[in-house]
């Protein structure tokens, strides 16, 4: 494998820009570590490659995907894909970098994808970073709102990639609606450990947390051990929508989500037009990259003064009128 020297992306490319419809047939491939109906990470993807399969039809974009590929076991799936001649391989999830680089340079006709990241990687690789402390900001607001007890958690993956810049808007977010307001933040060290997700927020809630939070699809585990307190006011602010259309979706009292709808157009029209790759797709709300959605079941919990401090925060956020340095945050 060759030794590419990175460099951080200085200007991302705007995704709000149209694209017209695939020329010839494009054929798609999704790797990923869980599933694509993990309701978190996987599936948002997942998802966003089936609107645009749907959008333009399916004798336009042909859709294959591999489940529950660690890395050390993608290389043969990569493989099987570029032989049968499919135009774009995506490996969704930073863990897949180094397989991506090597097969990149195997393969320089074949266009791959990975992320979260904010590099330019070689000419047939693009990378696409969710700018995640947008959401996490304001989901921080909420909880910085409707915390009772001051004392607030984050179970993330690893401190790295989208999860860290998601925890830390959080942080920004929380203690801008609440100085007062204690933000714990544990990592599980792995995108899929639900086991080790529901121990840190019963951890956490035992300690007194009452508001709690996560990303990646290890987030799952935490959000169902909040939900284990069904008569205790112990509530969770998700990173992902799909968690407001589950069971434990009562305890949720907002959720946000990526749209990759953007970065697949994205790719296939760039490939089209003669960029294999060299480019980072960011995901904002400005471009459409995220979904913000509010759970008016929730009652109470979620008040008229809760959900306009987040509203105006997103608008903020939006027009470029809130600078989130989330740069600034240490743990």
């Amino acid at each position: 494998m060759k030794k590419y020297v990175f460099a951080l992306i200085a200007a991302c490319l705007v995704l709000g820009t149209a694209v017209a419809a695939p020329k010839a047939k494009v054929k798609i491939a999704l790797i990923i570590e869980s599933t694509v109906d993990d309701k978190g990470w996987g599936q948002a993807m997942h998802d966003a490659i089936v609107a645009v399969q749907k959008k333009y039809g399916a004798s336009l974009i042909e859709y294959g995907y591999s489940e529950k590929m660690k890395p050390v076991d993608a290389g043969s799936a990569a493989r099987q894909y570029v032989a049968k001649g499919y135009d774009i391989v995506i490996g969704h999830g930073a863990q897949f970098k180094n397989l991506i680089l090597e097969m990149a340079d195997e393969f320089p006709k074949t266009t791959f994808a990975f992320g979260t990241s904010g590099e330019i990687g070689p000419k047939n690789v693009f990378t696409y970073m969710p700018e995640s402390e947008e959401t996490g900001y304001i989901n921080g607001v909420i909880a910085g709102l409707v915390t009772k007890t001051n004392i607030i958690g984050v179970v993330g993956p690893v401190d790295g990639g989208d999860a860290a810049r998601y925890n830390r808007g959080f942080v920004l977010g929380a203690k801008a609606s609440n100085p007062k307001a204690e933000v714990k933040v544990a990592h599980t060290g792995s995108f899929g450990d639900f086991v080790k997700a529901a121990e840190l927020a019963h951890t956490f809630v035992k300690g007194g947390a009452d508001v709690l939070t996560g990303s990646a699809q290890q987030a799952l585990g935490a959000l169902r051990a909040v939900a284990e307190y069904k008569d205790k006011p112990i509530w969770w602010l998700g990173q992902d929508t799909a968690q407001l259309a589950i069971p434990e979706s009562y305890k949720v009292i907002a959720a946000a989500s990526y749209d990759y709808a953007a970065v697949i157009e994205q790719l296939i029209d760039k490939r089209q037009a003669g960029t294999l790759g060299g480019q980072s797709l960011p995901l904002t709300f400005k471009n459409g990259g995220f979904v913000y959605e509010f759970n008016d079941k929730v009652g109470p919990v979620l008040s008229a003064a809760v959900r306009k401090a987040a509203e105006k925060a997103k608008a903020d956020i939006t027009a470029g009128a809130l600078a989130i340095n989330w740069k600034d945050v240490k743990y």
